[in-house]
């Protein structure tokens, strides 16, 4: 009878709890897992099950990492995002294991002896099938509430202030992962101890105080997600306040120049007819090289009041010839070819985040590269049919892996905005950053500029 309670334990109920685990990891991971790799990650639990005792931290650590690695790689999840749900699909399957064992162990001597038989599989089915449903229901609440897209930006792993946010939730998980365990080791020793005056029992926790702490166990986890959850609101908000305030900037950049611009145009105008009377009065003197001089200081008078870079668009302009005017006087060599008809369909301020943000990494990027390295930003992009290409070059050390700050963040939340997307290539000591957005359809009839 044992040997069949083991094969009971071990490979039926061991393959339905990994399936049912692996089921509802995929789900919280919003990914898919073909039913080949069902198969090959359970026959993988039920080896771990086989030669390490499921009972004991390690083995719940091992048959963890087993779980991970299946996310990973049958799932295609980011290992890091794959290790914290595992752990937390493992850890909520274990307290929902104990929550249903000191249940049921609280009435366990008034029931009838039929339940006292050794080897009760009856009992044992009605626990397992109390536990899966109590699991399947926290599954839910998780995949509902705190999945992978809830907790994590699309690329939060692969940042480092997502690395720092995710150590934050995995910390505390981690820890009542390891009490849990050590708990459900000690109720595990002492399952079938009746509770009575005397005995092993009386040193250990009651199932009381068992049902107690799982519970706890089990709140405490949840309350751990919740505050993850509003952390991840809190930083999400706060780059949205980030691209609030770049947008009031750019407002107010673009309000003052334009009040300079119009100060000067009004200057020139004023005094445009005392400069062609000056002209006119040299040329009836016979002084023509003094009139081409004169000529010359007005054309250079009209060249400041123009834009050093002219896109078609006014609003950008303003933008990009501060920006490069910038660059300029720190002796950065810049170049600009950027034309974009006047509208074309997508925001003046969204252009104006993604070239302020770019045109200042590249800014900061160049000003601290040392002697012998060429210092140069290049401004390019078009409209070609329903989409606006735009590219920022810029003079690389070629030294170590890039890190994508704040700005460039907010560069690819404009990006997916237009259903675009933002690429970044280095080569040496070049590093270029891609931007593609697509100009939404009810749009279309705009002007465009084509190549």
């Amino acid at each position: 009878m044992a040997e069949y309670l083991d094969f009971f334990n071990v490979y039926i109920m061991g393959v339905l709890e990994t399936s049912f685990q692996i089921y509802f990891l995929a789900k919280i991971l919003k990914k898919k897992m073909r039913p080949p790799f069902y198969f090959l990650f359970v026959v993988g639990a039920v080896i771990v099950g086989e030669f390490i005792p499921g009972g004991t931290i390690v083995g719940f650590v091992v048959f963890v990492l087993v779980i991970s690695i299946g996310g990973a790689f049958a799932c295609h999840a980011h290992f890091k995002a794959s290790l914290l749900y595992a752990t937390l699909t493992t850890e909520i399957l274990l307290l929902c294991s104990g929550i249903v064992s000191s249940l049921m162990s609280l009435p366990y001597p008034w029931l009838p002896a039929f339940f006292h038989e050794p080897g009760n599989i009856a009992g044992m089915l009605i626990c397992e099938a109390a536990s899966f449903m109590l699991s399947g229901f926290c599954y839910y609440i998780v995949y509902r509430y705190f999945s992978m897209d809830a907790l994590c930006a699309a690329d939060a792993p692969d940042t480092a202030m997502g690395m720092q946010q995710m150590f934050l939730i995995f910390v505390p998980i981690l820890m009542i992962f390891i009490m849990s365990n050590y708990i459900n080791a000690i109720e595990y020793d002492f399952q079938f101890e009746i509770l009575t005056d005397k005995g092993p029992a009386e040193h250990f926790f009651s199932h009381g105080q068992m049902l107690a702490m799982y519970f706890l166990g089990l709140a405490s986890l949840f309350c751990i997600l919740f505050s993850y959850k509003k952390l991840q609101q809190s930083f999400r908000l706060g780059t949205e306040i980030s691209l609030l305030e770049q947008q009031e900037h750019s407002l107010n950049q673009y309000v003052e120049e334009a009040k300079t611009r119009y100060d000067e145009t009004k200057s020139f105008r004023h005094d445009i007819r005392n400069h062609i009377a000056v002209v006119k009065k040299l040329l009836q003197n016979g002084k023509l090289e003094e009139a081409v001089t004169y000529m010359e200081d007005l054309d250079d008078m009209a060249e400041k009041m123009s834009f050093p870079c002219s896109t078609n668009n006014p609003v950008v302009d303003i933008l990009v010839g501060n920006k490069l005017g910038i660059a300029k006087s720190m002796g950065i060599g810049v170049d600009c070819s950027l034309l974009l008809p006047y509208p074309c369909g997508i925001r003046d301020i969204d252009i104006c985040i993604v070239l302020s943000n770019a045109l200042d990494n590249a800014i900061h990027a160049v000003k601290n590269l040392g002697a012998g390295i060429e210092k140069y930003i290049r401004v390019s992009g078009r409209i070609q049919g329903d989409f606006l290409m735009m590219e920022i070059q810029n003079s690389f050390h070629g030294k170590g892996a890039f890190k994508k700050g704040t700005g460039l963040s907010n560069v690819k939340k404009v990006a997916e905005k237009y259903g675009g997307a933002m690429s970044i290539e280095t080569q040496e000591n070049v590093f270029v950053l891609h931007v593609l957005l697509i100009i939404p359809q009810h749009l279309e009839s705009s002007p465009q500029q084509m190549d």
